[in-house]
């Protein structure tokens, strides 16, 4: 899989707006959990405005739902 334009964005995107996890987030993001993780907390990357990767043709809904019913659901 070829990883988003803005890997960061995508992050800040998918947590605001899924339900997924952080390692979920960062497997599709191509970013650690840990990282993803500071980026939802606030503590990197203020300022980066999220970036749907849906609408610009970087992921697929059935890429995201499928991300969601096989990769570990607890959150760190």
């Amino acid at each position: 899989m070829t990883g988003p334009l803005m890997p960061k964005a995508t992050a800040v995107w998918l947590v605001d707006n899924t339900g997924l996890t952080f390692d979920q987030i960062g497997a599709l993001s191509e970013l650690h959990s840990l990282e993803v993780q500071a980026l939802a907390d606030g503590d990197i990357g203020q300022g980066i405005k999220g970036r749907d990767p849906i609408a610009n043709g970087e992921l697929t809904q059935e890429a995201v739902s499928y991300t969601h019913l096989t990769l570990p659901t607890n959150r760190e």
